[in-house]
């Protein structure tokens, strides 16, 4: 059976905190790692109030050091927000810490509003010089040479694996082009989902990285006791998803009973062409779901990703998708 790994945005519940978000996190990481999950991945979000894995590499250590053999990293670093130095520096400096168990995932879009993109990195002038700055990432990961003018102190010789992040065409093309593993936001920007896994896995070039493509797909999966409970829970997600649009985002609400009496028409058919690799259901409907998306699209590997309002419920979520992956195999 393909592997599974657990995406995270470190979920901040209304009535809770950031501390206890955190508290969750490392939480579920720890089960994530007992039953047997591939990697552990953290996002970048800026300005939002219901997700708290802003400071990404922070989190990724602060989960790698309370976990022991789980892969954790980013899905991803939003790099035009950052200096290619300064990111190689960092995951130089958690590859030393937790050699072979970090991972490096490189988005090209800021993570959040242009206001906050501008107070994030003053000199933003958007995504175009991503492939140059991946380019110069890649360099500085590389043994330093004799008079080489700048090297990441720690980086330079570390071995972290590299993954372009995406959603379009763009991303699929890069990554292909130099030769790196790729992931596929289809968990909330499906449409080119089809069209970039045949590209990038057409187009691939072999690279001293990797040697033939790896792709892995992100889906969104809540198991519950029924399907009932599963797609009540799944509101929690809608609703963040709504808030966001009308542009306003906050905290994780809790479910609701009635999801139509909560959004228009045009909102809804909104969320449902973005969520629509979404598997809900009992522990059949999510083996049912998920043997159909595997079977159609063919990833090599699937990223898990559940907003759930309440803890308990997220990790027998997790335990029961971590049961239905045993049974595909």
């Amino acid at each position: 059976m393909i592997p599974f790994s657990i995406l995270d945005l470190a979920p901040v519940p209304a009535g809770s905190d950031i501390a206890q978000s955190f508290r969750n996190t490392l939480d579920l990481a720890q089960l994530g790692e007992r039953l047997g999950y591939q990697r552990y991945w953290l996002a970048e979000h800026h300005n939002m109030p219901g997700i708290a894995s802003a400071a990404t590499a922070v989190l990724i250590g602060h989960v790698a050091g309370g976990t022991s053999t789980i892969r954790v990293g980013a899905g991803g670093i939003m790099l035009p927000n950052h200096s290619p130095l300064q990111v190689a520096e960092q995951f130089g400096t958690l590859a030393s810490l937790y050699p072979g168990r970090i991972d490096l995932g490189l988005g090209r879009a800021p993570g959040t509003d242009q206001a906050t993109a501008r107070a994030l990195r003053s000199y933003f002038e958007g995504a175009d010089n991503f492939p140059a700055d991946v380019a110069e990432l890649l360099r500085y990961f590389e043994p330093a040479g004799p008079g080489q003018p700048v090297r990441a102190v720690p980086g330079a010789g570390v071995d972290v694996p590299v993954w372009i992040l995406g959603s379009s065409l763009f991303g699929a093309r890069l990554a292909a082009r130099l030769g790196l593993p790729y992931a596929f936001a289809s968990h909330f920007a499906p449409d080119a989902m089809d069209e970039a896994l045949a590209l990038y896995r057409r187009d691939f070039r072999p690279s001293k990285r990797l040697a033939e493509p790896y792709a892995i797909l992100g889906v969104n999966v809540i198991a519950a006791g029924s399907e009932a409970e599963a797609r009540r829970l799944f509101t929690s997600h809608q609703q963040s998803f709504v808030n966001l649009r009308r542009g306003q985002p906050g905290l994780l609400p809790p479910p609701i009973d009635d999801i139509a009496g909560f959004w228009s028409e045009t909102e809804r058919f909104g969320v449902e062409r973005a969520l629509a690799c979404t598997v809900l259901g009992d522990a059949d409907g999510v083996r049912e779901g998920l043997a159909a998306f595997i079977a159609r699209h063919r990833p090599d590997e699937l990223i898990v990703t559940a907003n759930v309002f309440e803890h308990a419920l997220r990790r027998r979520s997790f335990e029961i998708v971590a049961a239905v992956r045993d049974s595909l195999a």
